[in-house]
């Protein structure tokens, strides 16, 4: 593979979420790039990196969030988010002991809003490539909420692999 051993001793990162696409993302990395890499020209290490959602702010003009919520709340809530975070690594670790690779695998959960945590990420681990996948969401939803995998693309300065979700190429 022509500029394979570009890619000896690298670091992809793989943006993973609750969602099915950024597992598909994961497979499609384990499969089309990882593999080629690794087949005996090299190796590169894998990190696995998930953002938890930033913590609710409550805003002094909203008492009842504050009185009500208490420090059980609080805590309920990022025992939640641990919890959640486990999960979703768990089952990015299970897609790659699928593939039965010696690749190293290190695992990596930032917090804050994605787009950010993503390429603040992307810079401090001197990743040489990032793979997301996408949601594909439409027109008015993308300019609602817009688009973290659009948003990662335009900032960070390494090569974006966006994976399209399997039900969008049908």
């Amino acid at each position: 593979m022509e500029g394979a051993e570009d890619m000896r001793n690298k670091r992809v990162v793989v943006a993973v979420d609750e969602g099915e696409e950024s597992m598909q993302a994961l497979s499609w990395c384990l499969s089309n790039l990882l593999t080629q890499i690794t087949c005996g020209i090299g190796s590169c290490s894998l990190v696995l990196l998930y953002v938890k959602p930033p913590p609710p702010v409550y805003s002094t003009l909203d008492p009842t969030g504050y009185f009500f919520a208490g420090d059980d709340a609080i805590s309920d809530m990022k025992k939640y988010g641990s919890n959640l975070a486990n999960s979703v690594m768990n089952k990015a670790e299970s897609i790659c002991r699928k593939f039965n690779t010696s690749i190293k695998v290190e695992k990596k959960v930032g917090c804050g809003e994605a787009k950010d945590v993503i390429c603040a990420a992307v810079e401090n681990l001197k990743a040489d490539i990032l793979v997301m996948g996408t949601h594909d969401y439409g027109f008015f939803k993308r300019a609602l909420v817009g688009s973290v995998s659009e948003y990662c693309a335009k900032h960070v300065k390494c090569p974006v692999v966006v994976v399209k979700s399997q039900k969008t190429m049908i």
